[in-house]
């Protein structure tokens, strides 16, 4: 018997709610992908169907307003990135408090960068780029792939770190800052080991060092910055938030079923292609790393004057 026909003998037919996680970046970059992985395998783990549903622009905050405003059932998710931590300082008034209105359910993937230059960039690590930026103060070009973004400020800390002066060229996005470091119209740019691998194999760009203090499995010649410069650690990030209020019940299920799928290695294997490194934990686990976060990314946007009011 069809749908039609039972509901028209008055029987009743259960439809489990659509999820929807709102991911506020365009399909394709490294929060969509994270997001329709998660998607499509927590519903097939719980028996439900999980959609997501993108809403770009003000580095996330459209997205993670529409969360915070929304019913609390567990229903409509947040796939965050670092913007969210960032976007706290970065923004002199947001709609909506980055911590108290939302609920964290997991911390999905760490990402780290890759420092690029042109191949004609006279250094080949570190030491050897803070010694020529000395020689040259101001002649050195950097791409800033966004204002405020994770790239933007990791090149900022490198400058009061070691007190160079590189000229600061802003982009909107990654993918017009690689084409002018390919074409040799700027020198250098942060890029996720997605972005970079393709180029970095064909040797149209050369890594100076990776952000993360430990070497990235798969690019284990590229030395962390943290060798030249001690503490600087540095990793995008994703992560699964809810409105504020969710149930616990809900919470914790997602929460347990997010970590059972990044546990899975071929789950893991598959977001190490993508230059994702996965991570899972608790709630709390989340709470207390989004506080630190917003906290650690707090004091480079006052150090550097960064702003997008």
């Amino acid at each position: 018997m069809g749908a039609g026909a039972l509901a028209a003998c008055g029987v009743s037919i259960a439809q489990t709610p659509t999820t929807r996680i709102i991911v506020g970046a365009t399909p394709g970059g490294g929060t969509d992908t994270v997001a329709r992985v998660l998607a499509a395998e927590i519903g097939n783990r719980l028996g439900e169907t999980f959609v997501v549903d993108n809403r770009p622009g003000a580095g996330g905050n459209i997205a993670a307003q529409e969360v915070a405003r929304s019913t609390n059932d567990g229903r409509t998710l947040l796939m965050c990135y670092t913007s969210h931590a960032i976007n706290a300082t970065l923004y002199p008034k947001l709609p909506f408090d980055s911590v108290k209105d939302f609920t964290p359910i997991s911390h999905v993937a760490n990402a780290p960068s890759f420092l690029l230059a042109h191949p004609s960039v006279p250094a080949r690590d570190m030491t050897e780029l803070i010694a020529l930026a000395k020689t040259r103060p101001g002649e050195l070009s950097i791409a800033l792939p966004g204002i405020g973004s994770a790239g933007h400020l990791c090149a900022e800390v490198i400058k009061l770190q070691t007190g160079v002066d590189m000229l600061s060229v802003p982009y909107k996005g990654t993918a017009p800052a690689m084409n002018d470091l390919l074409g040799g119209q700027i020198n250098l740019m942060f890029a996720g080991a997605a972005l970079a691998k393709g180029q970095l194999a064909a040797k149209s760009v050369k890594a100076l060092g990776v952000s993360s203090a430990q070497r990235m499995v798969g690019f284990e010649s590229i030395p962390p910055i943290a060798d030249t410069l001690p503490g600087y650690d540095f990793s995008a990030w994703y992560g699964l938030l809810g409105p504020a209020g969710m149930n616990a019940t809900r919470t914790e299920r997602l929460s347990q079923v997010t970590a059972e799928i990044l546990g899975d290695p071929s789950i893991k294997e598959r977001l190490l292609g993508e230059g994702l490194i996965s991570v899972g934990g608790s709630p709390q686990d989340f709470q207390r790393f989004v506080e630190t976060e917003i906290s650690n990314w707090g004091k480079i946007v006052q150090a550097s004057g960064a702003s997008a009011g």
